[in-house]
């Protein structure tokens, strides 16, 4: 049940807290599949607000629980094309960021490289990631 009719007020009853979005720049931006490689996060998210992020993500149908091929007890998360479609929106915050905030050189190069071909470097990412979920469907 939303509070408002607002779209800014209900992307924030999902994307409010910045777990749900390091969740979803893990996926897609560092390749991380498992509850255990998520929980490897240089942010160090606590293991039950991992899990309620997580089962939030799969309500909202931004990211799908597979199980993991030969354990029947790990699942491997992917983004759906809904949490794909957030992509653009962590990529601005990473330029916004590089630019106001004290952040790691790395960041600035990767953020200097994307900038010079912003739309084109997310659509990119954007068209691997519709791959990926294309071939698994």
């Amino acid at each position: 049940m939303t509070r408002s009719s607002c779209a800014i007020s209900q992307s924030l009853e999902i994307f409010g807290d910045k777990w749900s979005l390091l969740i979803i720049r893990d996926l897609v931006y560092l390749g991380k599949e498992t509850y255990g490689d998520l929980l490897k996060m240089e942010e160090r998210i606590a293991t039950n607000v991992l899990a309620d992020r997580l089962m939030l993500l799969e309500k909202e149908g931004i990211v799908t629980k597979e199980i993991f091929v030969g354990s029947k007890s790990k699942f491997k998360y992917k983004l759906t094309q809904k949490g794909i479609d957030v992509y653009p929106i962590i990529m601005e915050m990473l330029f916004w960021g590089v630019k106001y905030l004290d952040v790691k050189p790395e960041q600035r190069v990767v953020a200097k490289l994307s900038k010079k071909r912003r739309v084109e470097f997310v659509k990119e990412v954007m068209t691997k990631r519709r791959k990926e979920l294309a071939v698994r469907n």
